[in-house]
């Protein structure tokens, strides 16, 4: 065998052995409903989800099996397929970041009360404004929640059943896709923030991380924009807050 012929074969084996959407490790995974999902997801703007996707594949198809296939494809690539807000989106792998980061001015910053207020809507939601007051210690100024709500972080998301039925906030979908959540549960816990430097190694007795959660509290309706104004006492001015 010729010098040329074995380096010809060996590159095909290295073709052959190289992975591909394909060689997905779920069995029963259609081949071609891989591809149609890999390219809408390509293809899309915003993060889609199993709905969407099942839209535009044959009847039957298995949207779950398939959407699992290609995270398992692309979780060692430089983008992986990554599940934020109930939806799945192509990112850039988290190593590879630095890659495409870039440098500019920021146009709006958040103020320190915003940001106070945006972390305790988190962490407490559902929570109302009096709420948010009570945990901060101080009365919220004009425009706080107005700024959260026009960057689209924080939404109103019911009522409390409570003299007054004053409005409960919460996070929006937007607030998980800027940072890269799946749900409110995967916000980072006591032990990821004492890592991170945000909360002392021994943290004051009895303190604990809330558990936010995205459905209606046991005293929480949804919110009826329709709702008389009275029934709020003045929650619904955003103005105010």
């Amino acid at each position: 065998m010729t010098p040329s012929v074995a380096k010809m074969i060996e590159t095909i084996e290295i073709e052959l052995e190289a992975p591909t959407v394909q060689d997905a490790p779920e069995a029963g995974v259609n081949p071609e409903h891989l591809r149609m999902v890999e390219a809408l997801l390509f293809a899309a703007s915003e993060p889609l989800d199993e709905k969407a996707l099942s839209t535009s594949l044959p009847d039957g198809a298995d949207v779950k099996a398939v959407l699992a296939a290609l995270q398992a494809a692309y979780e060692k690539r430089g983008v992986n397929l990554c599940a934020v807000a109930g939806k799945y989106q192509f990112r850039t792998a988290a190593d590879l970041a630095f890659l495409l980061r870039k440098e500019k001015p920021e146009q709006k910053r958040l103020s320190k009360a915003a940001i106070e207020t945006l972390a305790i809507i988190a962490y407490h939601q559902p929570v109302t404004r009096a709420e948010i007051e009570d945990i901060r210690g101080v009365t919220l100024s004009k425009g706080t929640l107005d700024a959260l709500i026009e960057v689209g972080w924080v939404k109103i998301r019911g009522r409390k059943r409570t003299p007054g039925r004053p409005v409960t906030y919460g996070t929006s979908e937007g607030f998980l896709v800027q940072f890269g959540l799946e749900s409110v549960g995967h916000l980072p816990g006591l032990d990821e923030l004492k890592a991170a430097g945000f909360l002392e190694a021994m943290p004051p007795s009895g303190f604990d991380v809330p558990n936010p959660s995205d459905s209606l509290g046991p005293d929480e309706d949804p919110f009826d924009p329709n709702e008389p104004e009275d029934m709020a006492t003045g929650n619904l001015n955003l103005d105010q807050a």
